[in-house]
């Protein structure tokens, strides 16, 4: 039988043939396909600037950097999510605050935010969970209100609408990341979008070893004699990072940008195809989407209803494998971490909701390709695995 990863980049002739371009062009970084992809984004977000960095992790790094957060801030954010979403404010040198979270969306309660706030916060980073955009709109009234601005983890969002907004258009900033797990993939990279023409050019510069924005866009030094007698290439405004993304990246993102669309309207059909299978087992609970929002599927998590725990959740998951079939534990809370518990002392209980929660999810394989037979094993297999816990209860 074959193995069913938990996820799949969907890579077609059209990206090979875009990056076999970019190699016989000649120019590999900081070049015209890293502006086309900038824009692609930029234009599907409906916002001002985008600006391409390696990683998402990157992109949330340089918008922290540019809002001047530092030493003695602190900014909330959740701590049901990818660890990157919080180390990003421990790399700046300030303190991540978290909030509970909404058991129905898995994003941070707004009430949560909004009691949590202090002279020293200095920032809301929200997260879209697992392409969830539920209470982004809240999070940007709460921030406004307060004067503070919202940074928009939407890593795992693009694409997705919240009361026909884009995910990445609610905050001062937004970011996403192109994982090959991603609804796009550059391989590794992310985009910070915005429409604060300072923080952009900070961003910019920040990307590019402190390089000053005119050079940051792509004036090397090559690029011109005059630039080539200044030694401009070679003079740093401030303090960066080699956070840029080749253009053999930006080829890649320029061509699933192309196809976003269809690769959308695949992962819809993926999660429908869940849906109508596992709507039937009572013992999961399955994500919940409002009404109003168009979700950007980034990954297909149910989870078991209260009466399991970690214990009947891990060996679900291990049989699940031993029948070949991907599955993993989307998310362990952040705050129990090994590096967060013993710089900060948190402990279990802290958080009720997300830890419960995080001991009870199962991420089933979820990729565009993936067929009508193969979503079908999953939850056949799931239903055995589910059915053999009922058993063992004593």
């Amino acid at each position: 039988m074959n193995f069913i990863p938990l996820s799949q980049p969907d890579i077609t002739q059209v990206e090979i043939d875009a990056v076999v371009d970019t190699l016989r062009s000649g120019r590999l970084s900081i070049g015209p396909r890293q502006s086309r992809f900038e824009e692609l984004v930029a234009e599907r977000v409906g916002l001002r600037h985008a600006v391409a960095v390696s990683s998402g992790t990157a992109g949330l790094h340089l918008v922290l950097l540019a809002l001047g957060i530092g030493p003695g801030d602190e900014v909330i954010t959740t701590p049901f999510s990818f660890i990157a979403s919080a180390n990003c404010i421990l790399m700046v040198g300030a303190k991540p605050v978290f909030v509970d979270i909404d058991p129905r969306s898995l994003n941070m309660d707004p009430l949560l935010v909004e009691a949590a706030i202090t002279p020293r916060t200095k920032a809301i980073l929200g997260v879209e969970v697992f392409g969830n955009p539920t209470h982004m709109d809240r999070l940007a009234q709460i921030a406004g209100s307060h004067e503070i601005p919202l940074i928009e983890d939407s890593c795992e969002g693009l694409g997705g609408k919240h009361k026909g907004r884009a995910i990445g258009a609610f905050g001062r900033a937004g970011v996403f990341g192109f994982y090959p797990n991603k609804q796009i993939t550059t391989g590794e990279g992310g985009m910070i979008v915005t429409n604060d023409d300072k923080l952009a050019s900070l961003c910019r510069s920040y990307r590019n070893q402190g390089r000053s924005d005119a050079i940051a866009q792509g004036q090397t030094a090559s690029s011109s004699a005059q630039d080539n007698r200044a030694g401009s290439w070679l003079a740093h405004e401030r303090l960066g990072y080699n956070y840029r993304l080749s253009e053999i990246n930006c080829a890649l993102g320029i061509a699933q940008m192309e196809r976003l669309d269809e690769m959308l309207a695949a992962r819809r059909r993926v999660a429908g195809e869940y849906m109508r299978r596992l709507m039937g087992m009572g013992d999961l609970i399955l994500p919940n989407i409002e009404s109003n929002d168009d979700a950007s599927w980034f990954v297909f998590v149910p989870r078991l209803c209260d009466l399991y725990g970690l214990v009947e959740r891990d060996r679900i998951i291990n049989g699940l494998r031993r029948h070949e079939i991907g599955a993993a534990n989307y998310f362990p809370c952040i705050h129990l971490q090994p590096f967060y518990r013993e710089r900060f002392g948190y402990g279990p209980g802290m958080f009720p909701i997300a830890e419960s929660i995080s001991h009870r999810t199962i991420a089933l394989p979820f990729f565009n390709r993936m067929d009508v037979n193969q979503v079908e094993l999953v939850a056949l297999t799931l239903k055995v695995m589910l059915d053999r816990e009922k058993l063992l209860k004593p």
